[in-house]
Parts: structure tokens; C-alpha cells; sequence
């Protein structure tokens, strides 16, 4: 069995990390390929269960290893960001998961959006994100709440 053509690559991609939309993106776009973003809840910062300052929740990735707290998601500004996204979605009725899966889903390249889950409760909760569907008013004030992109 040969390959017979690219059908999408496979990135990371997030409200936490955006540095692909420079090149990439375009590059896809203009080649007629998808996008199938990893990553797209950074790691559980973009579920909200992890706040500024605070210890990571026991049980979760960021408490079992000391490395990911030094990965680069852990800055000051990246916790400035989440909190203005969670107050989004909140008056919104939605979740800061809602929020990080609704606005992959609703970027043009991506093919589709997969999150991981530990849980069946995770599970319904990221079919469920991807049921709102974003504004272009909503999709405007998130890249307001993004500029300038967050550094990893």
C-alpha cells in the first residue's frame, strides 16, 4: 500500500499555543490540507483545573511530574490568558474546555479536534464543547483576548 497523497498534518495547537498560524496554517490552507491539532487543552490548563499559584490538583499530570511545570505553560501571562478566556466563556454559559475545543473547531484548517480523556464525565463534556459553535463577534473578541500570542 503506497502513499498516495498528504491528507493533514498533525500539530500542536491551542489557545496557548498559536505559533503555527504564521507559516503553517497558510501552508495548509494553500495546499488544501487539514489540520488535526494536538495538545488542544494544554496539557488540562485550558480546562481550568489548574489556577495561578495554586498546587496542582493530586492525580493530575502536572502533579505527578515536576517537568511539566517547567514546560513553558506555567507563566504569568498564560494564567493572565486563561483567566480573561474563562470570564469569556463564562458569561457565555461555557466552560474554558468549551472555549479551547469550540475555537479549534472553528478555525478553518482543522479537520477535527481530539482531546484526551480520563474519564467518561471528560468524554460527553469535549462532544458536548464542540456543539457551541462560535460567532465571527466571538471568534473577533477571542483574538482580541490573544493579541499578542502567548509565549511558550
Amino acid at each position: 500500500m503506497g502513499l498516495t497523497r498528504l491528507i493533514s498534518s498533525q500539530n500542536e495547537y491551542s489557545l496557548l499555543n498559536r505559533g503555527i498560524e504564521a507559516e503553517l496554517l497558510p501552508a495548509l490552507s494553500h495546499s488544501g490540507l487539514g489540520l488535526l491539532p494536538y495538545f488542544p487543552l494544554a496539557g488540562g490548563l485550558l480546562t481550568g483545573k489548574y489556577q495561578r499559584g495554586a498546587a496542582a490538583p493530586a492525580g493530575t499530570r502536572f502533579a505527578r511530574n515536576d517537568a511539566w511545570r517547567t514546560s513553558g505553560f506555567f507563566k504569568p501571562e498564560n494564567f493572565s490568558l486563561i483567566e480573561k478566556l474563562q470570564a469569556f466563556a463564562a458569561a457565555r454559559e461555557h466552560t474554558l474546555a468549551d472555549l479551547a475545543l469550540a475555537w479549534l473547531a472553528a478555525q478553518p484548517a482543522v479537520a477535527s479536534v481530539i482531546a484526551g480523556a480520563t474519564s467518561a464525565e471528560q468524554v460527553i463534556a469535549n462532544v458536548k464543547s464542540v456543539t457551541w459553535q462560535l460567532t465571527a463577534d466571538d471568534l473577533v473578541a477571542v483574538d482580541a483576548l490573544l493579541a499578542p500570542a502567548p509565549v511558550r
